[in-house]
């Protein structure tokens, strides 16, 4: 199993199993090991970055909760609370997926249901992150 190396500082201790022909990653959060795509081995390094690095519980990480929009049916990546109120919408793209204005904005529509301060659209290699000011989106650095 060959998986890129995504643009994160730290290294994380993933735990993998492979069942056939399919590898899975252990998620934290959930607590149940989930099949190794793309886009699941970008949202394992941002979960456990909040977790290691950012030292935030469990309990404070929503992933794959639903959110109507527009009449349709749909789920954010992962939801970083405070005090049970949402902080952070991590939107995460495959690292072949390029990020673009269209993708940003999907980011931005799920946001306005979700109303976190601050949004990071990332595939593991870029990161956008861009705080929700004043009625705009005003994009960051991060450290």
């Amino acid at each position: 199993m060959e998986l890129p190396k995504l643009n994160f500082q730290e290294t994380f201790d993933f735990k993998f199993k492979k069942d056939k022909d399919k590898f899975f990653i252990y998620d934290l959060v959930r607590k149940t090991y989930l099949l190794l795509t793309p886009e699941e081995w970008v949202r394992q390094h941002w979960i456990h970055y909040y977790l290691t690095v950012k030292s935030y519980s469990t309990s404070a990480l929503v992933t794959e909760k639903k959110i109507v929009l527009n009449g349709l049916t749909k789920r954010i990546d992962l939801l970083v609370t405070e005090k049970a109120q949402p902080k952070i919408l991590i939107e995460c793209k495959a690292p072949g997926v390029k990020l673009t204005e269209k993708t940003f904005e999907q980011t931005a529509r799920y946001n306005s249901i979700i109303g976190a301060k601050e949004i990071i659209l990332t595939n593991g290699l870029q990161h956008i992150h861009a705080y929700f000011e004043d009625g705009q989106y005003q994009f960051y650095r991060s450290e």
